[in-house]
């Protein structure tokens, strides 16, 4: 392994640790005692974001159970380069919410489109107008649900809401990101409903929940699988990469997904997004780096010893996938390959790394070395890779059951009531 390598991961398993995020937290807390302020949570809301309408229901219950001062801002959509596929974004964001809606007892039903232009002028101003007043919150999830219903949002005091915008965008980047629907407190960054279960814990563990507050989070995602029982002819589709860190620490749970339905898990493998051209910026990636390494914490899977596979040392893992399926070890090669390089800092673009990825699958080293740099490949992750862009996703990791497909290694649920859908087979 090169020296580069070494230094890479020595960083990054640093960067990521855990130890470097509590001492992150115990330093802000140090401050906020120092200066005696509140537990100031920060938020930013875009009005016609259906995640956005998501957190101001859940942040309506949180802001009653701890104390906390919330400072709301509104924000207008992420910048082109954030949302690189932005109209499947959009589609997708509204279908999403109302699975996660659905599963969490919160409102939201996607209406098939997004609110008229009018409308959502007129409740960024009637949100402009609120801003700093005591019962934002309150009245962002009031005319969000006018909003996305179709009704008309009201009459109340308002004003102009460019100047707001363009005042909680700045904030928000003065502040070290770019997403709708993001909550920030004490250096970090939890994103919308989904996170808010670790801002929860946070401030539980800081002695902030009010007398009387309700126990528990708002929201615990589930990890899946929940149950299991063999289903007839079930196939789970996952839609991999083996640049993409979510990828990696969904891994082992796909796999159990799909042992726990009896269902064949089909590797469907694309080129990262960054090698099809689509940018992933530096604070685009640095955030979904810390919030994979809080995500692989809660499910017990080792992560941040990094060594990037971008470029040539995906392709030459690539190059040796559809060989190990073959061999009937094609997950035990996904899993050591993404193991290697996300976790153990290994150089998949050197033969040493290489050659220790394929044995920890379980497969012959000597084997594999003539098929290093092929490109019988490529086919099939082109076709993979359009066959997920017309289901109206664009990155990874994907799951399919049939014809309902979820992006996120957080969505496995999704997946996992399709195959409870599906009939049962011969025990």
């Amino acid at each position: 392994m090169s020296v580069k390598s070494v230094i890479q991961s020595v960083v990054t398993g640093h960067l990521t640790s855990a130890r470097r995020e509590a001492s992150l937290r115990a330093k802000a807390e140090a401050a906020r005692q120092k200066t005696g302020a509140a537990h100031v949570v920060r938020y930013f809301h875009q009005v016609d974001d259906p995640y956005s309408h998501l957190a101001v229901q859940a942040l309506e219950q949180v802001a009653a159970r701890y104390e906390i001062e919330l400072v709301p801002h509104l924000v207008g959509p992420p910048a082109d380069w954030a949302a690189p596929e932005r109209a499947k974004l959009v589609a997708y964001a509204r279908l999403d919410a109302a699975r996660l809606a659905s599963a969490a007892g919160l409102s939201f039903t996607d209406p098939g489109g997004q609110p008229e232009p009018v409308a959502l002028e007129e409740a960024q101003r009637r949100l402009a107008g609120a801003l700093g007043s005591p019962g934002w919150v309150s009245l962002a999830r009031e005319i969000g649900d006018h909003l996305w219903s179709g009704r008309p949002i009201g009459e109340g005091p308002a004003a102009e809401a460019g100047a707001a915008i363009a005042a909680g965008e700045a904030a928000r980047a003065s502040l070290g990101h770019f997403m709708s629907g993001m909550i920030q407190y004490g250096g970090e960054w939890y994103w919308g409903f989904d996170r808010l279960h670790y801002l929860e814990a946070r401030l539980e563990a800081l002695g902030a929940r009010r007398f009387g507050g309700a126990p528990g989070p708002v929201y615990a995602p589930p990890l899946v699988p929940s149950g299991g029982g063999r289903k007839a002819g079930a196939e789970l589709h996952w839609y991999l990469s083996f640049r993409s860190p979510y990828t990696y620490i969904a891994a082992e749970r796909v796999k159990a997904l799909a042992d726990a339905y009896g269902a064949e898990l089909k590797l469907r493998f694309v080129l990262p997004m960054v090698m099809r051209g689509l940018p992933v910026p530096r604070a685009k990636q640095m955030y979904f780096t810390l919030d994979t390494a809080r995500e692989a914490r809660r499910a017990g899977v080792p992560f941040g010893r990094i060594a990037d596979p971008v470029g040539r040392p995906v392709e030459r893992g690539y190059s040796l996938l559809p060989w190990a399926r073959t061999e009937g070890r094609g997950f035990e090669f996904v899993l050591a390959f993404m193991r290697a390089v996300w976790a153990n800092g290994v150089d998949a673009g050197s033969d040493a790394g290489l050659c220790r990825i394929v044995e920890a699958a379980g497969l012959d080293w000597g084997a594999a070395r003539g098929l290093i740099g092929n490109d019988d490949w490529r086919a099939e992750a082109e076709a993979n890779r359009a066959e997920m862009m017309a289901m109206g996703l664009w990155g990874v990791p994907c799951v399919r059951v049939g014809d309902v497909a979820a992006w996120g290694q957080d969505r496995l649920w999704v997946a996992e009531a399709a195959l409870k859908a599906l009939p049962e087979g011969n025990q």
